[in-house]
């Protein structure tokens, strides 16, 4: 318990003062500066003991408290559930935005992964399709102005999947959740990383364990397929 009140007063000198220097500072009076004519002199006797009250922090103690009180900082931020990008959105007549934001919540904690197949002309008139790792997506981009309908979503050569038509341009990606398999008899294949399960995006074919395939009929795509996939760790 002592142990715990002494890193609680730690914590809070290192909360209260931005630098070791202002640390130092505080425990310096106007008499020390008097007769040391020294402001650094006066911070050397200060971290040696000679001067202050109580036993002083050294430097390396100071400064590994600093770096972990932020880090609990910043752990303490990024578990505070994020807000839905589609909070409050009225994508009511738009298929596609209305399945995305149904998703939305389960796929930012993990709990489905979702591969979006979006098939369109881009702003050339060149007809793109691409596989789209949502989670991904949501985790890079700013999906508002998506859901605001201010901007488009649109496959990237960045994607999981990418092919234009006109310039027979393609690429594919791996991204944090899925392994894209390209080259092997049953076409196109996604292995999800979390779960080893392998996503058949081959419309003739079943999609795999635990995953479902919805084609959308929308007026805002040429073609939309989702790919849901409930995500379960390998144990």
């Amino acid at each position: 318990m002592e142990d715990d009140l002494q890193g609680t007063v730690v914590d809070g000198i290192v909360g209260e003062f931005p630098t070791y220097e202002d640390y130092l500072d505080s425990q310096i009076n106007e008499t020390d500066l008097y007769y040391l004519e020294d402001e650094e002199l006066a911070r050397q006797l200060v971290e040696l003991g000679y001067r202050g009250s109580g036993e002083t922090l050294k430097r390396e103690e100071f400064e590994g408290r600093k770096k972990a009180v932020e880090q609990a900082r910043i752990n303490k931020l990024r578990a505070q559930p994020k807000a839905l990008t589609s909070a409050g959105k009225d994508v009511s007549g738009f298929p596609f935005l209305a399945s995305l934001a149904e998703r939305e919540e389960m796929v930012r904690n993990g709990k489905l992964t979702t591969i979006i197949f979006i098939r369109e002309r881009n702003q050339k008139g060149q007809e793109v399709s691409g596989y789209i790792d949502y989670a991904h997506r949501l985790k890079t981009e700013n999906f508002e102005p998506y859901f605001e309908r201010k901007k488009k979503l649109m496959p990237k050569p960045s994607d999981l999947s990418f092919y234009n038509w006109e310039t027979q341009t393609s690429t594919s990606n791996a991204t944090p959740n899925f392994q894209v398999i390209a080259d092997n008899e049953a076409g196109l294949l996604f292995k999800n990383k979390r779960d080893r399960k392998v996503i058949n995006v081959d419309p003739k074919a079943r999609p795999g364990d635990n995953s479902r395939r919805i084609e959308l009929q929308t007026h805002e795509y040429t073609q939309v397929v989702l790919y849901d996939h409930v995500t379960r760790r390998k144990t």
